[in-house]
C-alpha cells in the first residue's frame, strides 16, 4: 500500500482535486494558530526539519539521564534548569547569514527558539544535576536522592 492509497489527492497529479483545496485551507489555519504563540512551534516545524529537539529520557536505579540532540546549536545559545521536578531545555538556533544572490527551491531547516519541558520520574538531587555539551548533543545527568526506587504499576486496559 502507497501514500497515495491513503490519500490519493497527496500524489503528483493532484492538480485541481476536490479535496486539495481542503488540504491547503487546514494547512494555513494551523499556521495561522501558531502565529500568536512564538514559543509554540509550528506544525511543520515539530515533524519535518523544524527546532524542536529529540530527547531520549532513560532511568537507572541511580540517576536519571536525559540526552537531546541540539545539531547546529551552539553552547552558549543553550540554557538548562530544574525546577519543582522538571528539567527545562530553552535555546534558539539561530538563522545562518542570508545570501540574497541565491533562490532558494526548498528550505527544510528549521530556525528560531525552542524550549522542552520535561518532568521528572523520580525525587532528584538538585544540587548535583550536571550538564554537558559535545558535537551537538546535551547530555543532563540528574542523579536520585538515595533510597529512592522507581516503582511501576501495570494498568489494565479494559475494551469500552
Amino acid at each position: 500500500m502507497s501514500i497515495r492509497d491513503l490519500a490519493p489527492w497527496r500524489g503528483r497529479h493532484s492538480v485541481g482535486h476536490p479535496l486539495r483545496s481542503l488540504q491547503e485551507e487546514v494547512d494555513r489555519l494551523f499556521e495561522s494558530f501558531g502565529a500568536g504563540f512564538p514559543s509554540l512551534p509550528r506544525l511543520t516545524e515539530s515533524f519535518g526539519g523544524g527546532v524542536t529537539p529529540s530527547v531520549d529520557v532513560a532511568e537507572t536505579d541511580k540517576e536519571v539521564v536525559v540526552t537531546a540532540e541540539l545539531p547546529g546549536i551552539e553552547e552558549k545559545d543553550v540554557d538548562v534548569t530544574f525546577a519543582d521536578g522538571v528539567l527545562t531545555i530553552k535555546g534558539e538556533k539561530k538563522a545562518e547569514k542570508e545570501e540574497k544572490d541565491k533562490n532558494f527551491h526548498r528550505v527544510e531547516r528549521g530556525y528560531g527558539a525552542f524550549s522542552r519541558a520535561i518532568g521528572m520520574p523520580a525525587d532528584v538531587e538538585e544540587d548535583k544535576v550536571k550538564a554537558s555539551f559535545a558535537k551537538g548533543v546535551l547530555t543532563v545527568t540528574l542523579p536520585k536522592k538515595p533510597g529512592v526506587k522507581s516503582t511501576a504499576k501495570k494498568i489494565a486496559i479494559k475494551a469500552a
